[in-house]
């Protein structure tokens, strides 16, 4: 189904300039390491110019300001985009060596002696560095992609550009970061984003292979991305860098490559938001001479301005293939801005050491469905299970089982909710706390939106967050979207609460004593909500009486509300105040559908 732009969409444009560039991502060498020369750039410059079907493909971005094959001599990439009139959004490289960051600081110092107003004139924005904040994430060394760089590393950068521009015709020019929106919502990289005049995001739901991310829930999955990324910008410009699907290549869980699925996707997206926000697809040609797997070339190994499927945008899409817009014209059809809470997911394929095509992706979530939820009540089982599993060996395997307590909780039709009141049993005494952090094993849905409701500050709208707080006064809504492929399955909602120290990209501060009570709202809430007007309840779902660190908790059980948006209700118990930041990777921490 077609889902229209988020809010937080246009909230971004209101920052943007006058002009919305819209273009490619280009690297330095071909597939088979051949470096690309200016007139290669000039082909693929005009062919992006001339391809049916599009207008308005006239800039470019780049990974490196060094030609390869030199050691720090500019990109031939300038001189073609001065012949052929594309605007360059400039990449240094990061994530090597300090000699090498400085190699592209001499290309960019040589490039703006060498050619002047006339290239100046064309320079969008400089990025620092792509994905180094993903790559250094437990995702991205699970992935075994490139060395990556911290915030603090990727800030002395970024810094270090802008003084390298001061003071020549390249002053002013806006100096930015492109990574994934997961490395973005991590409030450890926060002052990358403070650091930063614009962000550049990467979002592929081709690679999100632990979630639904058939071509039909793409569209969602990448405006969740984005949404997400937007959530904590603080107002500054949030540009698309690379986002595309395969024409070939493997199957990605349910992502199929093939060219009538890449042009969907370039309906549904694409065409929603070029004209409306910097926008750089990938890619134009990625397949000469060889063809890579998988393969998102518009074109194939002949460079032609005939594109491999149609790029002509649906009539019924809310923006033009134009690279001209006014921030005042993108009055769109608005969705709730459901962001997710936590990022989480496998990442893309590896860097390659040379800076030279795709950076690795961005996970993303479950797709937008309707705000109705179906009226079938089903029987709700709550169990209790210890986070970490007695250990036994079996044979030459090692196999775990994992201590279980669980009480029935009846349907509401005719019955009476019974409520679980024996506590947790602790965990196993051979087994060392924190050691083992619960599991999301199989498919499993995280919250779109977070929505705090404050009962001293009855009015209050906190708007979308990344965390979950359940104290005395304080609790936190959860809206999920249900996939319309979970029809006929049986759904749990969990609460994954690990010890502290196996946190590595989460944290949490807890007080007092006391648990959970978990409801399911009539409605799901949004950006919007507050105490005073959040929605009734329509089910109590479970209970944790003791809520205690090192455990999981399975709060209910039932047949899936697929194809419905949900919201749950989380409030604390006794004195108990707990604040967490959403994370599922490497140590699961909060509410998910499972």
């Amino acid at each position: 189904m077609r889902t229209s732009l988020a809010l937080a969409l246009a909230t971004a444009l209101s920052t943007t300039t006058a002009q919305v560039y819209q273009g490619f991502n280009y690297g330095s060498v071909f597939t088979d390491n051949a470096p690309v020369t200016q007139q290669d750039y000039e082909n693929q410059f005009n062919t992006a110019r001339q391809l049916q079907g599009t207008s308005g493909f006239t800039s470019a971005r780049l990974f490196t300001t060094i030609q390869a094959g030199t050691t720090n001599s500019p990109i031939s990439a300038i001189p073609a985009a001065i012949a052929t009139n594309t605007q360059l959004l400039l990449g240094i490289f990061l994530s090597s060596t300090d000699e090498a960051f400085e190699n592209e600081q001499a290309a960019l110092r040589s490039a703006i002696s060498q050619y002047g107003q006339a290239f100046v004139d064309l320079v969008i924005g400089i990025s620092v560095g792509s994905e180094d904040l993903y790559r250094i994430s437990p995702t991205g060394i699970e992935n075994m992609s490139n060395p990556g760089e911290g915030p603090d590393a990727v800030v002395r950068r970024i810094n270090a550009v802008r003084s390298t521009i001061s003071g020549t015709a390249m002053s002013g020019k806006p100096v930015g970061h492109v990574d994934t929106w997961t490395a973005y919502v991590n409030s450890s990289n926060s002052a990358v984003i403070d650091a930063c005049d614009f962000i550049g995001t990467d979002a592929y739901p081709y690679f999100q292979n632990t979630q639904a991310n058939s071509i039909e829930n793409g569209e969602s999955l990448f405006f969740d991305a984005y949404n997400a990324t937007v959530a904590v910008s603080g107002g500054k410009p949030v540009w698309i860098t690379e986002t595309g699907w395969p024409v070939s290549g493997p199957t990605s869980n349910q992502a199929v490559p093939s060219l009538e699925n890449a042009q969907t996707y370039w309906d549904r997206v694409g065409c929603r938001v070029f004209g409306q926000v910097p926008t750089f697809w990938y890619t134009l040609q990625d397949s000469f001479p060889n063809t890579p797997s998988p393969s998102f070339g518009v074109v194939g190994t002949t460079l032609s301005t005939t594109p491999l499927y149609d790029l002509s945008c649906p009539a019924d899409t809310s923006s033009s293939s134009s690279a001209e817009a006014s921030p005042e014209s993108t009055s769109l059809p608005s969705r709730t801005p459901d962001s997710s809470s936590e990022p989480a997911g496998p990442a893309g394929p590896e860097v390659p050491t040379t800076p030279s095509g795709p950076a690795t992706t961005t996970p993303s979530v479950a797709p937008s469905i309707p705000n109705t939820a179906p009226t079938v009540e089903t029987v709700m089982v709550y169990t209790t299970i210890t986070t970490c599993p007695v250990t036994y060996t079996s044979g030459t395997e090692t196999m775990t089982s994992m201590t279980t307590s669980a009480a029935v909780v009846t349907s509401t039709h005719g019955n009476t909710l019974a409520t679980v009141t024996t506590p947790p049993a602790p965990p196993s005494p051979s087994s060392p706390a924190g050691s083992c952090p619960a599991d999301l094993s199989g498919d499993f849905e995280f919250p779109h939106l977070i929505v705090p409701v404050d009962q001293s500050h009855p009015d209050n709208a906190a708007n979308t967050g990344f965390n979950g707080h359940f104290s005395p006064t304080i609790s936190t809504i959860f809206n999920f979207d249900l996939p319309y492929s979970y029809a006929g399955r049986t759904c749990s909602l969990v609460f994954l609460f690990p010890q502290r120290e196996s946190l590595q990209t989460s944290n949490y501060t807890l007080s007092g004593t006391g648990g959970i009570d978990v409801t399911r709202l009539l409605a799901p809430a949004d950006s919007a909500t507050t105490f005073n007007n959040q929605p009734a309840v329509n089910t109590t779902v479970g209970s944790v009486p003791d809520l205690q660190a090192g455990n999981s908790y399975t709060l209910g059980s039932g047949i899936c509300f697929a194809g419905a948006r949900i919201g749950y209700k989380v409030s604390a118990t006794g004195s108990l105040d707990l604040n967490y930041f959403q994370d599922y990777n490497p140590a699961p921490i909060g509410l998910y559908v499972t």
